[in-house]
């Protein structure tokens, strides 16, 4: 059985897809298969890997809308062994469309625990829309673990709120295993509101904090233009080493849960 993560947030810009894409290519790196889906309209995991939204036929959105298996959508990358269910501006829809289904909170879980899916994949990786809609609410349905990317500021913070609501509503209602880790995004130490704000996070979420922290990096940007993750392409950037960090300690956690894919 794949182990699913979903990275999201109610707030944009706190390194969701960057976090998406680094992730990915590290657990990839460390030899295993990795499944990345985009489940964002604006489609910038998609641009990460090297496509164009804009000349994609088939999409994320063919599942919620058209009722396609995703098995018949995934493209691989220029990363063997990553592959990607991409997006485009047709996902605009699904957040119309979604509701209008019967038990649509459980598409993407039928979706991903397909033969086809979860036996040909070790990790799927889902990179979230930045609200709390259908689509969101379906990936945090068939995760396994949720990733809370955030910077250590007043407003993403705020978010948190709203962010662990939605965990603990999915709990009660389709999920109960759901669990959940908050990444510090974005970092920088010579900022003292950083220093404060993450020493305040840990003391708010002493078990819910990730010891891994991703710091400001320009070559994340970069990486993006290579179509790659930044652990390929700028092997030996801080952003690099940071996301390698960042998967080991994913897949100790997982160990320790017992939950490792074969």
């Amino acid at each position: 059985m794949s182990y699913v993560i979903a990275i999201a947030n109610q707030k944009g810009g706190v390194a969701k897809t960057t976090t998406a894409a680094g992730l990915s290519g590290a657990l990839v790196q460390e030899g295993y298969e990795v499944l990345a889906i985009d489940l964002d309209a604006q489609a910038n995991l998609t641009l990460a890997f090297g496509f164009n939204p804009n000349q994609m036929r088939r999409s994320i959105a063919d599942i919620f809308v058209n009722t396609e298996k995703i098995a018949s959508i995934s493209q691989p990358t220029n990363l063997p062994g990553l592959d990607l269910i991409p997006a485009n501006k047709d996902m605009e829809l699904s957040e119309r469309f979604v509701p209008l289904r019967q038990n649509h909170e459980l598409i993407l879980r039928q979706q991903l625990s397909a033969p086809e899916i979860s036996a040909a994949y070790d990790f799927i990786i889902m990179d979230c829309p930045p609200y709390l809609g259908a689509v969101t609410t379906n990936a945090l349905v068939a995760s396994d673990l949720l990733i809370i990317p955030t910077q250590a500021e007043f407003f993403s913070l705020n978010a948190l709120k709203n962010m662990i609501s939605q965990v603990k509503t999915i709990r009660r209602a389709f999920n109960p295993s759901l669990t959940y880790r908050i990444l510090i995004t974005l970092r920088d130490l010579r900022n003292r509101i950083h220093r404060t704000m993450s020493e305040q996070l840990l003391t708010t979420f002493p078990n819910g904090v990730l010891k891994t922290c991703i710091d400001l990096d320009t070559k994340l940007r970069e990486s993006v233009m290579l179509g790659l993750p930044v652990t390929v392409c700028y092997p030996k950037s801080r952003a690099s080493i940071q996301y390698r960090t960042l998967a080991a300690e994913i897949l100790e956690y997982v160990r320790q849960k017992n939950l490792l894919p074969a």
